[in-house]
């Protein structure tokens, strides 16, 4: 089975801000008008994309096994620690010392990790396997 590749790790830290302009309201898809009159404060992506940032780290993705939910080779995954993994969230895991990408799925006492692309096969967590979750992915960062 082919693994959802895993590039470059980075930490979040605390005291790195994002404050960028904030514009009042909704954008329609239609007629453009000019921002400026609309910008209301400013926004902090870290306080609206990151709950615990000692806990949080951002992971850049290679590969498509999970393209079926968003996640796209390139983008940057921002991954909670302190989130406990739930059934169908997407999650870092590792495998007998691989990290991959996948939906995972929890079904009775079997642990099912899922791609959400159809030319790969879902796979059952084993006994012997060495097997730990390195978070959830809370978002998903991309260019358009």
């Amino acid at each position: 089975m082919k693994k959802h590749g895993i590039g470059t790790i980075y930490s979040a830290r605390e005291a790195s801000r994002l404050a960028r302009p904030l514009c009042g309201g909704r954008v329609p898809a239609g007629f453009p008008s000019p921002a400026e009159d609309y910008i209301d404060s400013l926004l902090d992506l870290n306080k609206h994309l990151i709950r615990h940032p000692a806990a949080t780290y951002f992971i850049r993705v290679s590969g498509d096994s999970v393209i079926g939910g968003g996640v796209r080779t390139g983008d940057l995954l921002i991954v909670d620690r302190a989130v406990q993994a739930g059934d169908k969230d997407v999650v870092i895991a590792s495998i007998d010392g691989e990290l991959t990408v996948k939906r995972i799925r929890l079904d009775g006492e079997r642990i099912l990790l899922v791609p959400e692309n159809d030319s790969y096969k879902a796979q059952a967590v084993s006994d012997e396997m060495a097997f730990s979750i390195w978070g959830v992915v809370r978002h998903v960062i991309h260019s358009l």
